[in-house]
């Protein structure tokens, strides 16, 4: 009984003494580090530049004055909507008014002449064909008969010219549409150059986008433009409509226009805003936001790469682009097809090995 009790701890001591032996001969490795990966793809990606533009409208008017004066009336308030023949402004037209007047009596003194003219040409010829008077004097009466018409025809001309100028001392809205500033106040003296009012319909817009010189020979006419809000958002499509044939000597730039819609009034007349110009288009890999960090002004990236049959995490310096959705484009660094790791980052170090999860 007792020699088998004896071979039983023999054995258990046996197989005691053999268990730390066999856990020695096991490599004591770094375990992996469970992470996400997502392979990057490949997309069709715009070659883009973003400027400043100025939007104007295409059918907004400066109302400026035919003739100088004195403002005596301003018949609207800005944001008021007129019709076109509209009065907007009364500039003083008491002095025209005493021209045309003036004008006026020196034509009815023309027709009174011309009236004794022809009577008098009417009796001559009278007279020369009874052979009462000479020829001479019938070619004087003609002359006199001619020369009453002539001024009076001038006087004519010149009553309807200052009657038009009258009509310029009522300023009138040009076209339908929505009154802006008004810079003047009534008894204020304008002249040809005072700017009075705007008058602005609403409707297209157009993009004035100054493109570096260096640039000019990529624009094309029809080429993709895009109106960025403050956020990066597109709100408006068009397409290059107009390229300048010149350069602006002062900002060696050249002038290109697109044409934009603005149905919900959502942009303005002389509105700065961001322009992005496409010049095309490239496949290029993408990788989401979130498997992108910034260290010191670079940004980089955990790959996973296979080694020795086993996955282990790289870290990738990066030169990104603009952003796709929640994906960034990769200019360099991250080829298509490469298992780039988007969750667990914060854990990792360069070589460090690595788990795929689903």
């Amino acid at each position: 009984m007792w020699q088998m009790a004896a071979i039983t701890l023999l054995a258990a001591l046996g197989t005691a003494c053999s268990k730390p032996s066999a856990q020695a001969d096991q490599p004591q490795g770094m375990p992996s580090i469970p992470v996400k990966i997502e392979v990057a793809r490949s997309v069709p990606v715009s070659d883009t530049t973003d400027y400043v533009a100025t939007l104007k409208s295409r059918d907004a008017t400066i109302l400026m004055p035919q003739v100088e004066g004195q403002i005596i009336a301003i018949d609207v308030r800005s944001g008021d909507h007129v019709k076109r023949g509209t009065a907007v402004m009364q500039i003083d037209p008491l002095k025209q008014q005493a021209t045309v007047t003036s004008q006026e009596q020196a034509r009815a003194a023309a027709q009174a002449n011309l009236a004794w003219a022809k009577q008098q040409y009417d009796r001559t010829s009278a007279l020369a064909a009874a052979g009462v008077v000479a020829q001479q004097d019938l070619d004087q009466a003609k002359s006199a008969y001619d020369n009453a018409q002539a001024q009076l025809s001038a006087l004519d001309a010149q009553v309807q010219e200052q009657q038009v100028q009258l009509h310029y001392y009522r300023v009138t809205a040009p076209t339908d549409g929505i009154v802006g500033d008004i810079p003047v106040r009534v008894g204020d003296r304008v002249t040809t150059s005072t700017v009075l009012t705007t008058i602005d319909k609403p409707g297209s817009l157009e993009a004035y986008v100054y493109v570096p010189v260096e640039r000019s020979s990529q624009l094309k006419a029809g080429a993709p433009v895009q109106i960025l809000d403050g956020t990066g958002k597109v709100v408006a499509d068009s397409r290059i409509s107009f390229i300048s044939p010149e350069v602006d000597n002062t900002t060696q730039t050249v002038l290109i226009k697109a044409q934009i819609a603005n149905n919900e009034d959502k942009l303005r007349h002389l509105q700065f805003i961001r322009a992005r110009v496409v010049w095309g288009t490239h496949e290029g890999p993408v990788v989401p936001v979130l498997a992108v960090s910034r260290l010191g002004g670079q940004y980089f990236a955990f790959v996973a790469e296979d080694q020795g049959g086993k996955l282990v995490a790289h870290q990738k310096p990066l030169r990104i682009g603009d952003m796709v959705g929640s994906d960034y484009v990769v200019l360099e660094g991250v080829k298509p097809g490469d298992k780039v790791i988007v969750s667990g980052t914060q854990y990792l170090v360069d070589g460090a090995p690595v788990a795929p999860q689903s």
